[in-house]
Protein backbone atom coordinates (compact mmCIF):
# COMPACT_ATOMS: atom_id res chain seq x y z
CA UNK A 1 0.00 0.00 0.00
CA UNK A 2 1.15 3.25 -0.79
CA UNK A 3 1.28 6.30 -2.78
CA UNK A 4 4.20 8.68 -4.54
CA UNK A 5 2.71 12.00 -5.84
CA UNK A 6 5.51 14.23 -6.98
CA UNK A 7 5.52 17.50 -8.44
CA UNK A 8 9.09 18.57 -10.59
CA UNK A 9 9.85 21.72 -12.69
CA UNK A 10 12.94 22.29 -14.56
CA UNK A 11 13.70 25.99 -15.05
CA UNK A 12 16.25 26.34 -18.00
CA UNK A 13 19.25 28.91 -17.61
CA UNK A 14 21.44 30.69 -19.93
CA UNK A 15 18.95 30.67 -22.51
CA UNK A 16 18.27 33.88 -24.63
CA UNK A 17 14.35 33.08 -25.24
CA UNK A 18 12.21 33.41 -23.11
CA UNK A 19 9.13 31.45 -24.28
CA UNK A 20 9.99 27.80 -22.76
CA UNK A 21 6.96 25.81 -23.98
CA UNK A 22 9.09 23.74 -26.51
CA UNK A 23 11.38 22.54 -23.63
CA UNK A 24 8.26 21.47 -21.69
CA UNK A 25 6.62 19.75 -24.65
CA UNK A 26 9.74 17.57 -24.94
CA UNK A 27 9.60 17.15 -21.02
CA UNK A 28 6.36 16.04 -21.28
CA UNK A 29 6.74 13.53 -24.03
CA UNK A 30 9.33 11.93 -22.15
CA UNK A 31 6.74 12.06 -18.82
CA UNK A 32 3.77 10.22 -21.54
CA UNK A 33 5.95 7.80 -22.92
CA UNK A 34 6.82 5.85 -19.52
CA UNK A 35 2.89 5.77 -18.59
CA UNK A 36 3.36 7.03 -15.06
CA UNK A 37 -0.21 9.40 -14.10
CA UNK A 38 0.99 12.53 -14.98
CA UNK A 39 -0.49 16.03 -14.75
CA UNK A 40 0.65 19.18 -17.00
CA UNK A 41 0.07 22.86 -14.72
CA UNK A 42 1.29 26.31 -15.29
CA UNK A 43 4.17 26.01 -13.11
CA UNK A 44 5.02 22.22 -13.23
CA UNK A 45 4.47 18.82 -13.59
CA UNK A 46 2.67 16.32 -11.22
CA UNK A 47 3.39 12.50 -10.84
CA UNK A 48 2.03 9.89 -9.41
CA UNK A 49 3.20 6.34 -9.30
CA UNK A 50 3.32 3.30 -6.40
CA UNK A 51 7.40 3.73 -6.85
CA UNK A 52 9.60 6.92 -5.47
CA UNK A 53 12.37 4.96 -8.17
CA UNK A 54 10.04 5.04 -11.29
CA UNK A 55 8.89 8.74 -10.39
CA UNK A 56 12.89 9.78 -10.11
CA UNK A 57 13.80 8.24 -13.03
CA UNK A 58 11.40 9.76 -15.38
CA UNK A 59 12.53 13.02 -13.92
CA UNK A 60 16.03 12.20 -14.64
CA UNK A 61 15.31 11.39 -17.96
CA UNK A 62 13.68 14.67 -18.56
CA UNK A 63 16.47 16.32 -17.09
CA UNK A 64 19.23 14.64 -19.39
CA UNK A 65 17.01 14.90 -22.49
CA UNK A 66 16.78 19.01 -21.82
CA UNK A 67 20.76 19.18 -21.41
CA UNK A 68 20.74 16.95 -24.86
CA UNK A 69 18.73 19.81 -26.58
CA UNK A 70 21.66 22.16 -25.49
CA UNK A 71 20.78 24.06 -22.59
CA UNK A 72 23.58 24.86 -20.66
CA UNK A 73 22.19 25.15 -17.22
CA UNK A 74 19.35 23.87 -15.49
CA UNK A 75 17.65 24.18 -12.10
CA UNK A 76 15.68 21.23 -10.86
CA UNK A 77 12.82 21.45 -8.01
CA UNK A 78 11.67 18.54 -6.82
CA UNK A 79 8.35 17.64 -3.83
CA UNK A 80 7.73 14.47 -2.92
CA UNK A 81 4.73 13.23 -1.24
CA UNK A 82 4.84 9.55 -0.05
CA UNK A 83 2.37 7.77 2.50
CA UNK A 84 2.94 4.40 3.61
CA UNK A 85 -0.10 4.02 5.07
CA UNK A 86 -2.87 4.64 3.35
CA UNK A 87 -2.81 4.72 -1.05
CA UNK A 88 -4.02 8.28 -2.17
CA UNK A 89 -4.28 9.80 -5.40
CA UNK A 90 -3.96 13.32 -6.76
CA UNK A 91 -7.41 13.18 -7.44
CA UNK A 92 -8.32 12.19 -3.93
CA UNK A 93 -6.50 14.39 -2.62
CA UNK A 94 -7.78 17.73 -3.90
CA UNK A 95 -11.48 16.68 -3.05
CA UNK A 96 -10.67 16.03 0.10
CA UNK A 97 -10.33 20.03 0.56
CA UNK A 98 -13.01 20.50 -1.53
CA UNK A 99 -15.48 18.54 0.77
CA UNK A 100 -14.33 20.57 3.65
CA UNK A 101 -14.75 24.04 1.76
CA UNK A 102 -18.62 22.51 1.10
CA UNK A 103 -19.08 21.57 4.90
Amino acid sequence: MGAVIAEFSIIPLGLKETSLSKYVAEAIKIVKDSGIKYQLTPMGTILEDDSLERILSVIQRVHNALFELGIPRLLTRISIDERRDVSRTMESKVESVLRRLES
